[in-house]
């Protein structure tokens, strides 16, 4: 499974580095288990990386640049840009990250991105070309403003969340909402959740459990699934 976390000038660093670690174990994991080797204290090779053989995972930006700046600071390396849709090098999940949304950052942040309206083109493109989109927090926002939550079941932050129904979306009460081909966490840290909520379908139970174990994240399985039933919870 290919993965690539949209980042942008002003996306909260939980939001998009959460699920990037919980993929990048994972990945690694699944490729230890095709073929047959297992790690003594859950690290992939000797940094933690994931291999080739399980698919990859990147931080991608929509134009070439080396770093992007988080909205707390952080300056976060840029892979490579994001691919077109439907081409060989597209990505499986395509991972949107919010940030300072409410805050209405017209300089850095998802609202400044919704407003340049580049980013909710290609959401709509990837969309169009059947690209499987997983937001967290506000990404949901640009994800609203590309239409791709139009009549969708979706959750976002919850300081954003009638903004969101506003949008047309259907608000779903849950951490995770799996709609499809369109996946929506709430705030934060249900990024983790959602990432980890993709690993078992993908991988199974083991992989996620060896993942959430290695980042020692306690999982809180509120997924809201696209039958509308309720998946896990405890």
């Amino acid at each position: 499974m290919d993965v690539d976390v949209l980042v942008y000038d002003g996306f909260d660093e939980l939001d998009g580095i959460g699920p990037y670690e919980v993929f990048d174990y994972a990945l690694g994991y699944a490729a230890e288990e095709d073929d047959g080797t297992t790690g003594d204290d859950g690290a992939i090779g000797d940094d933690g990386a994931s291999g080739d053989d399980g698919g990859r995972v990147r931080y991608v930006s929509l134009d070439e640049r080396e770093t992007v700046t988080a909205s707390h600071g952080t300056r976060v390396g840029v892979d490579g840009t994001l691919p077109g849709p439907g081409g060989e090098d597209a990505p499986d999940l395509l991972v949107v990250p919010g940030g300072g949304w409410n805050a209405r950052n017209q300089e850095a942040s998802a609202w400044a991105e919704a407003q340049k309206g580049d980013v909710p083109r290609a959401l709509a493109a990837h969309h169009a070309a059947d690209t499987r989109i997983a937001s967290v927090c506000t990404g949901s926002m640009l994800l609203a403003e590309a239409g791709v939550t139009d009549g969708r079941r979706a959750v976002t932050h919850a300081s954003a969340v009638e903004e969101l129904r506003e949008s047309g979306a259907e608000v779903v009460d849950a951490r995770v909402v799996d709609d499809g081909d369109v996946l929506s966490a709430g705030g934060v840290t249900s990024g983790i959740d959602l990432a980890l909520y993709v690993v078992e379908r993908e991988f199974g139970e083991s992989v996620a459990d060896r993942a959430a174990t290695v980042i020692e994240y306690e999982r809180r399985y509120e997924v809201a699934t696209r039958d509308g039933s309720r998946r896990g919870e405890n």
